[in-house]
C-alpha cells in the first residue's frame, strides 16, 4: 500500500489568493486518496491576508490558524495534517518543512534573510528548503530566479502550471541532481489534476516527512479527473507531457 501527500496546499486563513477554509480540505482530500496534507500558506513576504501592522507574534499567531484549524478538524480521521511555508523572495517561492511555529516565533529576522541565510537558518531549525515551481511564468513576473545551491529539492509537478513549466522545472531538477517534490498547490475545489509525494509507509508527522524525503523514499506523483472514482496517482517520470521539454521559458533567468 502507498500513502500519497499533498504537500503545497493554502488556507484561506492566511492565502490571500485561497478560497478554502482550511477545515474544509479535511474531507475532500481524505475522500480523493490523500493520507496527509502539508499547509503551505504565502508568508508574510507573499501573498498573505495577514495585516502587516500588527506585532509580529499577533502575525505569527494568525499565520498559522489556518493549520491550526485543519488540525482540530482533522482529530479523529485518518489523514496526518502537517505544516509548512511558503516564502517568498523575488517571485521565486520556496516551501519549507520541519520548521514550526515557535522557530517563527524566534525568528522574526527571517524577513530580512538572503536566500542562503534562510537555508542555513532553516538547516540549523531541523528543517529543509524545496524551491516551488521553478521555471513558473506568470503575468506579474519579470523573470525566473533559480537558486539551486540552496535547495534541498525541486517541485517538479504543479498543479497550477502548464505542462511545459513543470517539465523544464523536472529537468532542473535532474541537472542539478535535487530531490524531486510534487504537489498541487491548491487554493480552492476542483482541480483539473492534482499532485503529491507517495511512499510506501505512512507519515505521521513533519519530522517523518523530512526524513522520508531525505532519505530518498518517496515518489513524486500526479493524478487527471482527481474526484473521478476510476482515477490514480501515477509517477510523474512516467508521463513524458511532464518530463520532456517541449517548449522553453520566455521569462529571463537570472541565477543566484
Amino acid at each position: 500500500m502507498n500513502y500519497v501527500y499533498e504537500t503545497h496546499l493554502h488556507t484561506l486563513e492566511a492565502s490571500a489568493c485561497s478560497k478554502t477554509p482550511a477545515a474544509d480540505y479535511i474531507e475532500y482530500m481524505s475522500g480523493i486518496g490523500y493520507s496527509g496534507i502539508i499547509v503551505t500558506d504565502h508568508f508574510f513576504n507573499g501573498n498573505s491576508c495577514v495585516p502587516k501592522n500588527l506585532p509580529w507574534a499577533k502575525r505569527v499567531e494568525m499565520y498559522c490558524s489556518g493549520y491550526e484549524h485543519a488540525l482540530e478538524e482533522a482529530e479523529g480521521t485518518d489523514l496526518t495534517v502537517m505544516f509548512g511555508i511558503e516564502f517568498n523572495f523575488q517571485g521565486d517561492e520556496f516551501l519549507l518543512y520541519g520548521v514550526d511555529k515557535q522557530w517563527l516565533l524566534d525568528n522574526e529576522s527571517i524577513m530580512k534573510m538572503t536566500r542562503h541565510e534562510l537555508f542555513d537558518a532553516v538547516h540549523a531549525g531541523g528543517g529543509i528548503m524545496i524551491q516551488a515551481h521553478p521555471y513558473r511564468e506568470r503575468g506579474y513576473l519579470s523573470e525566473i530566479h533559480l537558486t539551486p545551491s540552496v535547495c534541498d529539492g525541486a517541485e517538479v509537478f504543479n498543479a497550477g502550471n502548464p505542462d511545459y513549466q513543470n517539465s523544464l522545472g523536472y529537468q532542473h531538477a535532474k541537472e542539478f541532481k535535487l530531490r524531486m517534490s510534487s504537489g498541487s498547490d491548491i487554493h480552492y475545489f476542483h482541480l483539473d489534476s492534482m499532485g503529491g509525494m507517495s511512499f510506501p509507509y505512512k507519515i505521521n508527522n513533519i519530522q517523518e516527512y523530512v526524513e522520508a524525503f531525505m532519505k530518498g523514499d518517496g515518489t513524486p506523483v500526479y493524478k487527471l479527473d482527481p474526484e473521478s472514482p476510476n482515477s490514480e496517482f501515477v509517477p510523474v517520470e512516467t508521463v513524458p507531457a511532464l518530463t520532456e521539454i517541449s517548449q522553453r521559458q520566455t521569462l529571463p533567468v537570472i541565477w543566484h
